[in-house]
């Protein structure tokens, strides 16, 4: 069994959930004895066969030609769409019935919605981080229920055992509220973040890399002006550091207005950090009821879930939780189970 790993092309630009996901699912079936790699498109020699899978991360206009293009050469792929919408399925099916009319007048016009549902269904197997993003693609986008398995994201189990004072030693902070994420991207709601962390009393830290656009800007120039709030550029995924500040700080938010379902989260609350999260894209599936969950629009909403997270005295019950269920180790199993029922159909 040979199996490539692919995305789009500026994916290890982003620097996101899903660079990391894809790093990790490869470092992990290696580990485990797997022959994955890496999709290189300037390589000429391979070649399809019985045992040959791709598996592509994130279904959108910028992975459809290399769906479309796996297909005529005779590959067998599976797709993790990465995909979920604060529309209502009733919206998404009325977008697309309402696009299918235009593109008489205007062929070649498609939308995201569309990209995304022809690459589903063109897939051996769809395989969506949530149930929430299940639903929303089989009844929003109308792919075949019998074609989609939910494979949960995972976290590397180290963070489980971080060290907080290697951050505190070089920052002088503990117990702190922290945001690890991208700010300049609309669904990251960087304004509404700085916003609530304006109104408490209490030290902040945001380790980000911050997008140069106007909202970008906007939250350095916030960040600047808040006494508060301590900004440290972007950490390696690998820094000590990082897990460090995991570790340190007594809450993690990330009230974006989405999450599938947030892969910093999972970290830090393995490292022992209450959490404060947007419920929209299938959090509470991971998170259950051992998290603040927010309204991402309301900065009074994402303040009160901060106070209440403040409040709660500290448990290991979530880390256990995420430890027991949501390692790449038990994630990379479900999917080598996955891999092998299609190559043997």
């Amino acid at each position: 069994m040979k199996i490539y790993l692919a995305s789009y092309q500026s994916i290890m630009l982003n620097k996101g959930g899903p660079t990391y996901k894809l790093l990790q699912m490869q470092a992990t079936l290696n580990k485990l004895g797997y022959d994955v790699s890496l999709y290189d498109m300037w390589d000429q020699n391979i070649t399809a066969s019985q045992d040959t899978l791709f598996h592509i991360f994130n279904a959108s206009l910028e992975t459809y030609s290399l769906a479309v293009n796996l297909i005529k050469a005779g590959y067998k792929y599976v797709v993790n769409p990465i995909f979920f919408s604060n529309h209502r399925y009733d919206v998404l099916k009325l977008y697309r019935f309402l696009e299918k009319i235009l593109t008489y007048p205007l062929p070649r016009t498609y939308s995201d919605y569309e990209l995304t549902a022809r690459i589903c269904q063109m897939a051996s197997m769809v395989l969506p981080n949530t149930n929430a993003e299940a639903q929303l693609l089989i009844k929003g986008l109308n792919i075949d229920s019998a074609r989609v398995r939910v494979i949960p994201n995972g976290v590397e189990a180290r963070f489980a055992s971080a060290d907080a004072d290697i951050f505190f030693r070089k920052f002088g902070l503990q117990d702190f509220i922290l945001y690890v994420g991208h700010l300049g991207p609309p669904r990251k709601n960087g304004r509404n973040i700085i916003r609530a962390l304006q109104r408490l009393n209490h030290p902040a830290v945001i380790i980000a890399d911050v997008i140069n656009n106007e909202e970008g800007r906007w939250c350095l120039k916030a960040m600047e002006e808040s006494s508060n709030i301590h900004f440290l550029n972007w950490m390696d995924h690998d820094d000590p550091l990082l897990a460090s500040a995991y570790a340190a700080c007594r809450i993690f938010i990330l009230p974006t207005r989405y999450e599938t379902p947030g892969r910093a989260a999972l970290e830090a609350a393995l490292a022992g950090a209450g959490i404060v999260i947007t419920p929209r894209g299938g959090t509470r599936e991971y998170f259950l009821d051992m998290a603040e969950y927010i309204n991402p629009d309301s900065v009074t909403s994402i303040v009160g879930g901060m106070e209440n997270a403040l409040l709660k005295p500290r448990s290991d019950a979530l880390k256990k939780h995420i430890m027991a269920n949501y390692t790449w180790e038990r994630i990379a199993e479900q999917t080598i189970q996955l891999y092998q029922e299609i190559l043997k159909a």
